[in-house]
């Protein structure tokens, strides 16, 4: 599906009858997110709620992608917190994020985001922008939104979205429709946002940062097609593809993510330096915790780690295809060349990114349960240099 097509009968499935994200049946076979019938219409009533960082190129030629991820993934944890936690339809970007908001919620929703926004800028010397997007008006613009959910393990479910409204709420954020003030001195409820794990080292060559759209008015069931060629050829290297090892990322202490669980769990008015004595001790001892294999409690280091690999968030579809994948060269290159020669016909449009690690930022309200979520993303701009790369050609092509 292109990114600003909708589906025929689109209107005839976004009422306002009763929709709860939670309850749509999740799809474990990643191959089905594009499949048209794993998707439902979301009403007209709710929200979408979108963020991204204004100049986050310059942040990451400055070697900050990792607050770059934290303030994306901020959003998110910001948001679930006010509104309860509870499963919901949210999708990481690397330097922003989307999250589906119901109409009952969009004031909490609003002042979360206005708190972040006004965080993100007072502690991270970085400018997020937020907008709140109506349903219905991505629909009066001739989009749609369809969410189904995918579940990489028993734990956990993300967001995959589709019908072009998605685009359409990234478009107006930019523009500045839509949009969520900051609220000066607000400070977001961050709790469970943590960034403790070193970058993963790639295993078998290189982290591919992979990001595929649909080109404009191409054939929907063609770009499906070359999108599940990507996947076969991952797929035919069972080996390669997960950007984690299977005992989970490296963990040391103190981690080079100190300074931003500082920032996000400082209260207002709070010494700085009290507050950082105060997470390097908790930090060490979660690190010891882990050498060791203590159990804790209900909480057990060895399982934790494994869930963690099992739900990690290093593949997604929102109008588009987004992976982080541990592979070699020639994997690379097939990849590669299969995209380009889709480009070349007018079926997608691509941006690739190649770097050393694979960055992980963690959301973990409760550390003994089982449904902690994990971004993935690579650690040398990752998403966000491989969107740069798709914009980079796609301005050489109208320039020429």
């Amino acid at each position: 599906m292109t990114r600003g097509s909708a589906p025929a009968g689109a209107g005839a499935r976004c009422g306002t009858g009763a929709f709860v994200y939670a309850d749509l049946v999740p799809v474990t076979d990643f191959a089905r997110v594009l499949d048209d019938g794993a998707y439902r219409a979301v009403p007209d009533g709710w929200w979408l709620a979108v963020t991204d960082i204004v100049e986050s190129t310059a942040a990451i030629a400055a070697g900050r992608y990792k607050a770059v991820n934290y303030a994306g993934a901020a959003a998110i944890a910001a948001v679930r917190n006010a509104l309860g936690g509870q499963d919901r339809a949210f999708v990481f970007g690397g330097d922003g994020a989307s999250i589906l908001v119901a109409p009952h919620e969009a004031e909490a929703a609003r002042a979360a985001l206005a708190a972040t926004v006004a965080w993100v800028g007072a502690e991270m010397d970085l400018t997020l922008r937020a907008a709140l997007v109506p349903v219905a008006a991505l629909r009066q613009a001739g989009h749609d939104l369809r969410v189904a959910r995918y579940a990489p393990s028993p734990h956990v479910a993300y967001a995959m979205v589709t019908g072009g409204g998605l685009a359409f709420a990234e478009r107006a954020l930019k523009r500045g429709l839509y949009a969520v003030a900051p609220a000066p001195g607000a400070r977001p409820d961050l709790t469970g946002l943590t960034c403790r794990f070193a970058p993963a080292r790639a295993r078998h060559g290189l982290i591919l940062s992979v990001l595929v759209v649909g080109a404009e008015g191409a054939d929907p069931a063609a770009i499906r097609g070359v999108i599940g060629d990507v996947l076969r050829l991952v797929a035919a290297a069972p080996a390669m593809g997960r950007p984690l090892p299977d005992e989970g990322p490296p963990l040391y202490w103190p981690s080079d993510g100190i300074a931003l669980e500082v920032a996000a769990s400082r209260s207002a008015g709070q010494p700085r330096l009290l507050r950082r004595l105060a997470v390097l001790a908790r930090t060490l001892a979660a690190s010891l915790i882990f050498r060791f294999g203590l159990r804790i409690g209900g909480f057990e280091p060895a399982r934790y780690r494994r869930e963690l690999v099992a739900n990690a968030d290093f593949q997604k579809y929102d109008d588009g295809l987004r992976m982080t994948l541990d592979c070699d060269e020639a994997l690379a290159a097939a990849i590669e060349g299969r995209l380009a020669a889709a480009e070349a016909a007018g079926l997608v449009r691509f941006g690739l990114h190649r770097q050393s690690a694979a960055l992980t930022t963690c959301i973990t309200v409760v550390p003994s349960e089982s449904d902690h979520v994990h971004f993935i993303d690579g650690d040398g701009g990752g998403y966000a240099r491989a969107a740069q790369n798709l914009k980079a050609k796609a301005g050489a092509g109208m320039a020429a």
